[in-house]
């Protein structure tokens, strides 16, 4: 058993756990946990990033002029529900052009926000 490289065993337990939800007829249960934990990591994304903002960007942000704040938090706003859209519903066509767009405009807008924050003259 010690002479199998680690990738052919890990392919073996792979193909076993496939072969199990076929023979058991489990497609329906593996589509369900596939979506809950599409669900879980889009959460756990969300999280580290509302922490990361929590220690660091909050009290710098505090400290900026009131335009400043809100052209930033409605950039990010606005992206962020952007990207539910995208993940909401199937993008194509205009549909993806204008998630694009607002996408590019969201991102310039904070990111120069921020730069023009940190811009030392």
């Amino acid at each position: 058993m010690k002479r199998i490289s680690p990738f052919v065993r890990g392919l073996a337990i792979l193909a076993l756990v496939a072969l199990a939800v076929v023979v058991l007829n489990q497609q329906t249960s593996l589509t369900t946990a596939a979506t809950l934990v599409r669900f879980a990591f889009y959460i756990v994304m969300g999280l580290a990033v509302y922490m990361l903002w929590r220690d660091f960007g909050r009290r710098e942000i505090g400290l900026w002029p009131q335009r400043q704040k809100v052209v930033f938090y409605a950039a990010a706003g606005l992206l962020i529900v952007d990207v539910g859209w995208y993940f909401a519903t199937a993008l194509s066509g205009p549909d993806l052009l204008a998630f694009l767009v607002v996408a590019a405009v969201s991102a310039y807008a904070a990111v120069k926000t921020w730069r023009d924050q940190h811009h030392y003259s």
